[in-house]
């Protein structure tokens, strides 16, 4: 079943707009600690979302941060471009496969950093912890459900 996330796009969207002014050519800098996170909706509902960079919904390159609370799951589902991702905070878990299997993931501590080629299907989840990500990627950003429900 492939699904395309408009929500997704909508929640980026939105976070597009609060994101701070950027001018073509000009550095953008984004100190720690503050970012302008906007919540999340639809399949992101519970997360909040900032923009560092780029616009995830137009061409060209994006960075985004996640806020995760504990206990998320992001079902099976794959990307049209490259997805490449680093842990900030907490430990994610990120498995390979067409459902999410808790037993068969692999936990990114603080740090750690995951670049998951364009279609490769995919899943991934926070437990006891809130966890922060910072995805870099190519838009425009889209993402298909496999099998599961998001």
């Amino acid at each position: 079943m492939r699904i395309l996330l408009a929500a997704c796009a909508l929640a980026f969207a939105a976070s597009v707009v609060t994101a701070s002014a950027q001018t073509a050519g000009a550095p953008t800098i984004v100190m720690a600690n503050q970012e302008k996170w906007t919540a999340g909706t639809g399949m992101l509902k519970g997360a909040d979302v900032a923009v560092l960079s780029g616009d995830p919904m137009k061409s060209g390159p994006y960075v985004i941060r996640l806020k995760l609370p504990a206990n998320t799951t992001f079902p099976a589902h794959f990307h049209g471009d490259t997805e490449m991702l680093t842990v900030i905070s907490g430990t994610f878990y990120v498995g390979l496969g067409d459902k999410a299997d808790p037993a068969n993931v692999t936990a990114l501590a603080p740090g750690s950093f995951a670049s998951v080629p364009a279609n490769v299907h995919h899943y991934a989840m926070t437990k006891s912890e809130p966890v922060v990500i910072q995805i870099n990627g190519m838009g425009p950003f889209s993402m298909t459900a496999v099998g599961e429900k998001m």
